[in-house]
């Protein structure tokens, strides 16, 4: 099951495809309501939808091309959702990070001429997909902000005007809410861009927390259930009417070092992340990026990521913002 949520008036209309087309859910005032109704039920997010029942036939593409689809979930508050995200957890994501870190490190351990990046993806690839019941090793863990930073499909992802880069980071997010016993419980998945300035990064990898704390976007359609273990998709960054990158980008478990599970024990094994009514949205990593392509973006270029089960791609344009001073008063 996909679902959708559809700006309408003051609100939300929410929409579902359970494979027989995008039709509205009766009732549901957000996916947010949908989910919590489902907690207290004691039953699946799929089974509220069932229950509930649907309405009138939408075409997602028309309501896309008409900036009317909304971030997959959403809290009154956005200080209570919390967006964070896990790197390295990709076959073949090192190699770019490998490159940025090298000239900024040396010899550790005996360990050759290895990075702590390549030791840290290293360790993921060993111990990053643990057996039933056991605990696996953490994976590279950082924060984002809180809710304010996502930005929905068709909207503008903007670089704050200190960063010396914005480019792009495709990937998948998992999208949570934290019942009222202290439970997370996983709605489902999205399609991200999770958006780093990866020239800071590359400037001391002990920056990466500085160039982390970004806006980043979210596709529109959650996918309720299992996820595929191979997924295919594209990244491609249009200037005006040409393609100027284009690239391809494989996720699901069968392309990680990680399992999802690892990623969400090792996420919420801190009792801070268990707060009942609170939203966290899990960005878990690629292995695709233009910057590491030696690409460089501009403002204006437009970010398209698309790739199945989902059916609508997940686009947004690159502004920058205007210079803010920073200043600090004392009382």
């Amino acid at each position: 099951m996909r679902l959708t949520q559809v700006t309408s008036g003051q609100g939300y209309d929410v929409v579902a495809d359970l494979g027989d087309g995008a039709r509205i859910v009766t009732g549901a005032a957000s996916i947010y309501a949908l989910a919590m109704n489902a907690i207290a039920s004691g039953h699946s997010l799929t089974d509220e939808v069932k229950n509930r029942g649907l309405g009138e036939a939408v075409d997602l593409a028309a309501l896309s091309a008409s900036g009317k689809l909304a971030l997959p979930v959403s809290h009154e508050d956005p200080t209570h959702c919390i967006v964070a995200g896990t790197g390295l957890t990709h076959l073949g994501s090192a190699s770019g990070r490998d490159k940025m870190h090298k000239a900024s490190q040396s010899t550790v351990d005996g360990a050759g001429d290895l990075t702590d990046s390549m030791r840290m993806f290293n360790m993921g690839v060993d111990g990053g997909k643990p057996a039933d019941g056991e605990t696996g090793v953490q994976p590279e863990w950082f924060y984002k902000g809180d809710g304010s930073i996502l930005v929905a499909t068709g909207h503008d992802l903007t670089s704050p005007a200190f960063a010396l880069d914005g480019g792009e980071e495709p990937e998948l997010a998992g999208i949570y809410i934290i019942g009222p016993d202290g439970t997370p419980h996983r709605l489902g998945f999205c399609l991200g861009n999770e958006f780093s300035d990866h020239i800071t990064e590359k400037g001391n990898y002990l920056w990466l927390a500085h160039s982390k704390l970004r806006q980043a976007s979210l596709g529109a359609e959650l996918l309720v259930g299992d996820l595929p273990d191979h997924i295919e998709g594209v990244s491609r960054i249009r200037r005006g009417s040409e393609i100027v990158f284009e690239k391809p980008f494989l996720t699901g478990e069968g392309n990680m070092s990680h399992s999802i599970a690892n990623l969400e024990h090792h996420h919420f094994k801190y009792e801070l992340f268990c707060r009942p009514g609170d939203i966290h949205v899990h960005f878990f990593g690629t292995a695709t990026l233009s910057f590491s392509e030696g690409f460089k973006t501009e403002p204006g270029d437009v970010f398209e990521i698309e790739a199945a089960p989902f059916t609508v791609p997940l686009t947004n344009r690159l502004a920058v913002a205007a210079p803010r001073p920073t200043i600090v008063k004392a009382l």
